[in-house]
């Protein structure tokens, strides 16, 4: 028996030995901490709510505030608002020794007052240099010298699988570090379009947020920005800004206070394996185009709803979340090619990048071609799109609106059918959706209109009633 031990302890003293001293230590985080924990802040802002009587805080910008200004009991004369703070944490790390600081644009968003405290207990008031919501990232600055700072990586030589630390100040507590590896590079999430997100499993709960990601050699390649969880808390899905997109946006926001993004004005969606084998492509790589926009810049250079877009100014494009990225970082003005695939064959064109409007302009315009869309489908009872280049060629026409879809009994009735093409209201050619509609707005419920409908290579004209609801 004793032998049998001795051969075990042994065996497993040999086995021991054979792994690699790498694979049988643990990473040490403690000179990473010592060196660049002092460069991470914390940060606490306030924010004023100005509260009406009768208006249980609820702030200005809130669609609901209205209701509550119009609808509570009136507030005596010369009573004054009341004021109510509310106040936040977050995180944020130095990127220069004169108080330039990164953190998320979340985190100060609406602030009133904004606080910066130092490893060292030392507190300075911030001021924003700017923001950009699009990529959550926010420029900030203190007024103090010779103050420590990150050093920066690259987050392209990340590797999935590499260890990762972040520090930051979950629920208020200064100077905490987690650790985790990287599970995934280049991630895409729901509304945002620019980010390539680095996914770790590193612990990131509230207040972690602004907060600086590491790599082994001490340098920061992200932005910790996003969790998913179901409980509030960290379940091991945390996305970080790589640092190279955060310093393009911190750069523009330093000489400009704004960021500045190209556009094409196309719509993509992404390519399965069932399209790509549909148009004749070996593999599922690159952007479908499923709309152009009219007039836009795509459509000035001959880009067609169903082009597959493989490169984009050299840089190839491997799933449709590549080319948003690729066009915002583009200068609006500057020329690209781009190389495209279309009827089996690469074609390339050159177009000339436009600039993206403000957010609140986009909002706007996406928010009134989805007003014009369900106006549509509420008076004539029909789903319809615009027609695109190539079908306006086939068609030789100026213009139209195709029928996607029949919804209504009246168009029903008067015999419009999926595919037919609308070409005029009346005497009045159509040229786009929000044109008709601001022709069909003058019309009064309960009138028939006449609509000009191709079907094949004939067109007649069909009276159809407007819903009188």
């Amino acid at each position: 028996m004793l032998r049998k031990l001795s051969g075990f302890i042994l065996l497993s003293l040999s086995l021991v030995l054979s792994i690699p001293a790498q694979a049988r230590e643990l990473p040490d985080f403690t000179e990473l901490v010592e060196k660049q924990g002092s460069a991470v802040v914390n940060i606490s802002t306030t924010q004023i709510i100005r509260q009406a009587q009768g208006i249980p805080g609820i702030p200005e910008g809130d669609p609901f505030f209205e209701f509550f200004r119009r609808f509570a009991p009136p507030m005596p004369q010369g009573q004054a608002p009341r004021e109510q703070e509310s106040q936040s944490l977050g995180s944020g790390f130095l990127i220069s020794e004169d108080g330039y600081l990164l953190t998320n644009a979340h985190v100060v968003d609406r602030a009133d007052k904004i606080t910066v405290r130092l490893t060292d207990k030392r507190e300075f008031k911030a001021k924003v240099i700017g923001a950009d919501k699009r990529t959550d990232v926010a420029l900030l600055k203190i007024e103090a010298t010779g103050l420590p700072k990150v050093r920066l990586g690259e987050p392209d030589k990340l590797k999935v699988g590499e260890w990762v630390v972040a520090i930051g100040s979950p629920f208020g507590f200064d100077s905490s570090v987690t650790a985790g590896i990287v599970s995934a590079k280049g991630r895409s999430l729901p509304q945002d379009n620019f980010v390539p997100f680095i996914q770790t499993d590193v612990a990131i709960n509230p207040g972690n947020s602004g907060g600086p990601l590491f790599n082994m050699n001490g340098e920061v390649v992200g932005i910790n920005s996003q969790i998913y969880t179901r409980s509030g808390g960290s379940m091991g899905l945390s996305f970080a800004i790589p640092i190279d997109v955060a310093m393009q946006v911190s750069d523009q926001l330093r000489s400009t206070g704004k960021v500045t993004r190209g556009r094409i004005g196309v719509t993509i969606q992404e390519l399965t394996r069932e399209l790509a084998e549909s148009f004749g492509l070996s593999k599922p790589e690159g952007a479908l185009i499923s709309s152009v926009e009219k007039s836009g810049p795509a459509d000035k250079a001959g880009i067609e709803a169903s082009d597959v877009i493989l490169k984009f100014d050299g840089k190839a494009v491997i799933s449709s979340a590549d080319l948003p990225r690729i066009v915002a970082a583009t200068k609006p003005g500057s020329k690209s090619v781009v190389e495209l695939w279309r009827k089996g064959e690469t074609r390339q064109v050159t177009v000339v990048i436009a600039e993206m409007p403000e957010e609140g302009k986009l909002a706007r315009a996406v928010k009134k071609m989805e007003e014009d869309v369900a106006e549509m489908i509420t008076r004539l009872g029909i789903a319809v799109s615009e027609l695109t280049r190539e079908q306006m060629q086939e068609l030789q026409v100026g213009g139209g609106l195709l029928v996607e879809e029949v919804k209504g009994s009246a168009a029903r009735a008067a015999g419009l059918q999926h595919g037919d093409v609308l070409l005029a209201i009346g005497n009045m050619p159509i040229r786009s959706l929000a044109q008709f509609n601001d022709i069909l707005k003058q019309v009064p419920k309960g009138r028939n209109v006449a609509l000009l409908v191709r079907r094949g290579d004939a067109a007649s004209y069909v009276a159809i009633r407007l819903d009188e609801k």
